[in-house]
């Protein structure tokens, strides 16, 4: 209830002692949306080296499932020679440090740092480093906050749906359907971030944007109007599969929803769009430049989806496409393979194509082998892309054909596989979007799971965003800003980076993207991993998580124009003459947070640590300022003075560079901060205490404000 105070100050000039009862009445009563706030949420550093006093998880012995005592939380008494004495309710035990794992509440105070792990450079000296962070993003959130609290111009989350799958945990565990808590640990989940979210946000003029399915649509919605009640907000309805996902019992699923909260002066620009967005209702135009793009018929993939697309239901459309590995041609096809039979024998030159499922499943074609023979006469069958089954195959639907036999679409010629080149002229115009897209590039299947195998040929993400969805939905808000921040703290595989980077590329522009993923593996690998004898933390387990294993090597291979094999990516990006080869003028770093003890920061041993968070203040652009000076330091956009009594030298240096926009002063004393204040007017100067403990430490809920 925005307006209570009001409310209750009214009551107040007329009654002091019923607006006093009201006010009690308010104090201890929860309006809007009401869910278990109170859950505790937890999470285990297994990177991390316990300390004294930290909170610890004794682990299971390797290879054995965890069981309930291994969420005893004990307290490190001490540590020695690789032993740990640790305590609960006044039992000791002696443990293994390497047996137990480190466990921080979002109670708890943490003093955040970040580690370098590697970076591409291939942008200009001026052009900022991206940044992929793999972190719990709660704490990252905590962190960011020093560095960018009401200074992000664009948050993009597409957050876990939960949909009991084993898509998301909380306090460690799966959050199974079963849960009867399970909504409620999901909001208690998004609030906390959502809370943090809402502070980096410019207060001006910026942009939420959450993607989300049925399953927590309406609670979101709620949250988001609670949350951010004096925001204007909008729900999006979006196509992402064309042939819907069968649900039991239901409705085919085709779409998702994106809420888009628009804060301050914040709004939808008018952009140059096809006609493909008029589709659902009539856009608002403006009378402005206006051009033609070329399109192309609907090819769709010749491997069957949804309803009886298992070979065991279809066993007649199980055969083999032949595809000459030099011409890329298709050269035949075999008779349907018995059911005993997984494959024909391999020739020399010939790539065997075999409708497999990309859960490695053996699934079945749109078409049986006769209508085949007729369809590749036709020049309705495509070789596309090589994933790691063979090639994508697509064809052409009845009724995109019929299209190009009425003439709505002209036929140019035939590609090297011998498959029709057909296009249409579509105007476009500056035009507002409306709030149903069913945009052919937006399909998830083939511009998100597909696109991302053609760059990881042998890794698999669960459903990720088409590049170009993510793309779209950022121009409404951020095309006319080339320099705007965008924040993902849900990156998964970092589509919104690479959509970042193709928004750069095409108009010259310099945003920064911040992505934020944790480096979980999936269920399954655990499960095997686990039975291998290994632990999370371990090296062979870590190499396979979200941020190692995909979110990065994506990141690269999208800025060097390559897949993970060192193979020149293929084609070009929807809309642009822009090849994926050429890769992108960019530059990014990796980290992961560290948490770092109270003790080395009182004795000034972990500026390294916070180095990165000055040099993210400070814009990303440039040298890191690493070490400790004797004096000062600086690099072309930022400086930090160690040394109060060479301040005259160091304003000196900073008047001399003019790119310097941040500086920070060493001291406790506010009267030298505010005199450097005065000599460097138009540079933000920040403080940074003596022992750097105050400065960066964080205290959670409940803690200091």
């Amino acid at each position: 209830m925005p307006n209570i105070n009001e409310t209750i100050e009214e009551v107040e000039k007329l009654n002091p002692e019923l607006a006093r009862q009201i006010r009690h009445f308010v104090k201890n009563h929860t309006y809007g949306l009401v869910f278990e706030h109170n859950l505790p949420e937890a999470v285990r550093l297994y990177t991390k080296t316990p300390v004294e006093k930290d909170i610890v998880n004794i682990l299971p012995e390797r290879g054995q499932q965890e069981k309930e005592e291994n969420k005893i939380p004990w307290i490190v008494k001490g540590i020695s020679d690789g032993k740990c004495l640790i305590e609960h309710c006044d039992e000791q035990k002696i443990v293994q440090v390497e047996d137990i794992v480190t466990v921080v509440s979002y109670k708890d105070t943490i003093y955040p740092g970040l580690k370098e792990i590697d970076r591409i450079e291939r942008g200009d000296k001026d052009d900022p480093y991206h940044m992929v962070i793999n972190a719990e993003n709660y704490h990252a959130l905590e962190a960011l906050n020093y560095c960018y609290a009401g200074k992000v111009d664009c948050i993009y989350i597409d957050p876990p749906y939960n949909t009991g799958a084993k898509d998301w945990k909380y306090n460690n565990d799966y959050v199974g359907v079963d849960d009867q808590y399970r909504h409620s640990k999901w909001l208690a989940f998004m609030e906390r971030r959502l809370r943090l979210a809402k502070q980096l946000l410019n207060p001006n003029n910026s942009v939420l944007i959450v993607t989300i399915d049925e399953k927590e649509y309406l609670r979101l919605g709620m949250l988001l109007e609670q949350m951010f009640s004096e925001a204007r907000i909008q729900m999006i309805s979006t196509v992402i599969n064309t042939k819907g996902v069968p649900t039991p019992n239901a409705f085919k699923r085709v779409d998702e929803y994106i809420y888009v909260v628009m804060i301050g002066l914040c709004c939808p620009k008018a952009l140059l769009l096809s006609n493909e967005w008029s589709a659902s209702s009539k856009l608002s135009q403006k009378k402005s430049k206006s051009s033609d793009v070329k399109k192309e018929p609907g090819w769709t993939s010749l491997m069957r989806r949804g309803m009886c697309s298992k070979r065991i239901d279809r066993p007649n459309l199980y055969y083999a496409i032949y595809v000459d590995e030099k011409t890329k041609r298709i050269i035949g096809h075999s008779n349907v393979i018995p059911l005993n039979i997984h494959k024909t024998s391999e020739k020399e030159g010939i790539i065997q194509v075999l409708p497999i499922r990309t859960n490695g499943e053996e699934g079945v074609w749109q078409i049986s082998c006769e209508e085949f023979d007729n369809r590749l006469k036709q020049g309705r069958i495509r070789v596309g892309s090589l994933s790691s089954y063979g090639y994508v195959i697509n064809y052409l639907p009845e009724g995109e054909y019929k299209k190009i036999l009425d003439g709505k679409y002209n036929i140019e010629g035939h590609s090297a596989d011998g498959s029709l080149i057909a296009y249409t002229n579509m105007n476009v115009d500056e035009k507002i979007a409306p709030t149903q897209w069913k945009i052919a590039s937006h399909d998830a299947s083939q511009f998100g799971s597909t696109f991302l195998l053609n760059i990881m040929p042998d890794r698999k993400f669960p459903y990720p965003k088409s590049v170009y969805a993510v793309k779209d939905v950022l121009s409404f808000f951020i095309k006319n800003k080339p320099d705007a921040l965008i924040l993902d703290f849900f990156a998964g595989s970092g589509t919104t980076l690479h959509a970042t980077n193709l928004l750069n590329a095409e108009d010259g522009g310099h945003r920064c993207c911040i992505c934020v993923t944790n480096n979980e593996v999936k269920a399954d690998e655990a499960s095997d991993f686990l039975k291998k004898g290994l632990r999370q933390g371990d090296y062979e387990w870590e190499k396979y998580g979200i941020a190692h294993y995909v979110t990065w090597p994506r990141t690269k291979c999208c800025i060097n124009g390559i897949d993970v094999n060192g193979n020149p990516l293929k084609g070009y990006y929807i809309g642009t003459d822009i090849p994926l080869a050429n890769g992108f003028k960019a530059n990014a770093i990796f980290c992961e947070l560290t948490y770092e003890s109270a003790w080395p920061i009182r004795l000034d041993r972990a500026f390294n640590a916070i180095a990165p968070i000055l040099w993210m203040q400070a814009g990303c652009r440039g040298e890191i300022i690493n070490k400790i000076g004797k004096s000062f330091s600086t690099t072309d956009y930022y400086g930090v003075l160690f040394d109060y009594n060479q301040a005259s030298k160091f304003c000196e240096k900073v008047q001399a560079t003019p790119s310097i926009k941040h500086v920070y002063i060493v001291t406790d004393d506010q009267r030298r901060y505010s005199n450097l204040c005065r000599r460097l007017p138009g540079v933000e100067v920040h403080r940074l205490y003596e022992t750097y403990l105050k400065t960066f430490e964080i205290c959670g809920e409940g803690g200091l404000d």
